[in-house]
């Protein structure tokens, strides 16, 4: 997409972990970690749906480890909040409901031996865990390399789970979203924040004069740099005057919903695969944290302002079909000199990936909420910027 313009506006939006889409999320990647830590080679494809008084899981789910997916969903919906039965939604009286099978044996035959390796080029090889295009992002706007926009909002979000639960604002509820809007200035540098909206689950006895200025003082002044803010910017707390019923109680909740939210805001594309639930030999997950990692490492070293990267893949071939790279005029080189510099110094087959970002590990429930990318309060091995001198001596050559 064309970056923004003199003056031009651009919004992002996040949720908070009580949101139900994000609930959804957050229990597949619990039930992935739970299998992880008995299992590292298992498959999983794990949705989740909920609804009032019901959590749904479904989908595939290989491994010798067995899971108790009733206990792992009612652990999961109390650590995110809901332990009260007045929320209309909590752990001890929710349902629960598991339609989980074995993964197909066709879709393992391709993922066990890559096309590769049955046709003798290489030696075995893990193989695709299907076909798409994948997308990674990064950008210098900010210091995590992300865009500001959604930077901003997963702050915003997350500071509202924060005062949520050490007490600070003890009226607040689980569910919640943010939004962002930031001023990008000629050269397309963030400006100011426009505008800041926070839409927050409350009690019902609660003022609503004062839960605007409780979250604007402990919220947004705290999530957003106060250079950032000025006397132009335009605040809005519950803009329909009232937000008691949330959560599943208030709307239905899908895993795999929130994929702008997931990644980048909207100022980057998406692939149209989901992450959550998901083992790394699913290249929608896998391949798009490898995709922001070689970004990341591409911006920090340079070469670039801006950088977009896709990757493309076959079912049940380990090799990417195709590698294109996009730098919006600011690259230091060419984008075919840029793509060989890349592969170069990466190894973007499926079986790589994992080994090299160690993605066999229970790490996935942290990034449930909040965002994939940029998160600065975890360390996470696709926001590491370790291959800038490997990548800079290869575009050289």
């Amino acid at each position: 997409m064309p970056h923004p313009t003199p003056s031009v506006l651009f919004t992002s939006e996040s949720v908070t972990e009580g949101h139900p889409d994000k609930l959804c999320d957050a229990v597949a990647d619990a039930i992935l970690d739970d299998v992880l830590r008995h299992d590292s080679n298992a498959r999983a494809a794990v949705e989740v749906a909920t609804t009032t008084g019901l959590v749904m899981v479904l989908g595939e789910l290989t491994t010798t480890h067995y899971v108790d997916v009733q206990e792992v969903v009612r652990r999961t919906v109390r650590e995110i909040g809901y332990n009260d039965s007045r929320l209309g939604f909590d752990w001890e009286t929710c349902g629960t409901m598991t339609a989980l099978k074995e993964q197909s044996p066709d879709i393992a035959l391709g993922v066990d031996h890559a096309l590769e390796a049955r046709e003798g080029l290489e030696s075995d090889e893990l193989g695709a865990g299907d076909q798409g295009m994948m997308f990674g992002y990064a950008s210098d706007e900010s210091d995590e390399l992300m865009p500001m926009p959604i930077m901003l909002a997963h702050r915003v979000a997350r500071r509202l789970a924060e005062v949520r639960k050490d007490g600070t604002l003890p009226f607040l509820r689980p569910d919640g979203k943010s939004q962002v809007t930031v001023e990008y200035d000629a050269e397309g540098h963030p400006r100011r924040v426009h505008t800041v909206l926070v839409s927050t689950q409350h009690d019902p006895e609660v003022d609503m004069s004062e839960l605007t200025a409780a979250v604007r003082e402990h919220v947004v002044e705290a999530a957003i740099p106060a250079e950032l803010l000025d006397e132009g910017t335009r605040h809005l707390v519950n803009p329909t005057g009232r937000f008691v019923i949330g959560g599943p109680m208030g709307d239905s909740g899908l895993s795999g919903r929130k994929i702008i939210v997931d990644t980048y805001g909207g100022m980057a594309r998406h692939g149209g695969g989901s992450f959550s639930g998901k083992d790394p030999t699913k290249v929608d997950r896998s391949g798009a944290y490898m995709a922001r990692y070689v970004a990341k490492n591409v911006v920090a070293a340079g070469l670039a302002r801006r950088c977009e990267i896709q990757l493309a893949y076959a079912i049940g071939v380990a090799h990417p079909l195709a590698i294109n790279i996009e730098t919006y005029g600011t690259g230091t080189r060419s984008a075919a000199g840029l793509a060989q510099a890349v592969e170069r110094s990466f190894d973007l087959r499926p079986g790589a990936i994992i080994r090299d970002l160690d993605l066999r590990r229970p790490i996935y429930r942290q990034t449930a909420a909040y965002g994939h990318f940029g998160r600065d309060d975890l360390d996470l091995p696709w926001e590491r910027v370790d291959r800038v001198d490997e990548l800079l001596a290869a575009a050289r050559g």
